[in-house]
């Protein structure tokens, strides 16, 4: 969301990996809340529903801080500036 861009140079993907392709850090994320509602159909997974709506809540909040709006991933603050 912040930091997944993939360039392309020479009709080839220039990342090739974690070392040159960025993901977000825990450290970098807002805080999320997950509920987990009680239901008598079978197990699945659990831990990524609340992957999806990382890049729209940070995108949303730069709105409503700054009345702005990006519309491309990855996110670019510096963008703000231009908009």
């Amino acid at each position: 969301m912040l930091h997944g861009a993939i360039r392309l140079k020479d009709g080839a993907v220039e990342q090739s990996n974690f070392h040159d392709y960025g993901p977000l850090r825990i450290n970098e994320m807002p805080a999320i809340e997950v509920h987990i509602i009680p239901s008598s159909e079978n197990p699945s997974g659990v831990g990524e529903p609340a992957t999806p709506v990382i890049a729209p809540a940070v995108a949303n909040a730069l709105f409503a801080g700054t009345g702005k709006r990006l519309r491309k991933l990855p996110l670019d603050p510096g963008e703000l500036a231009q908009a």
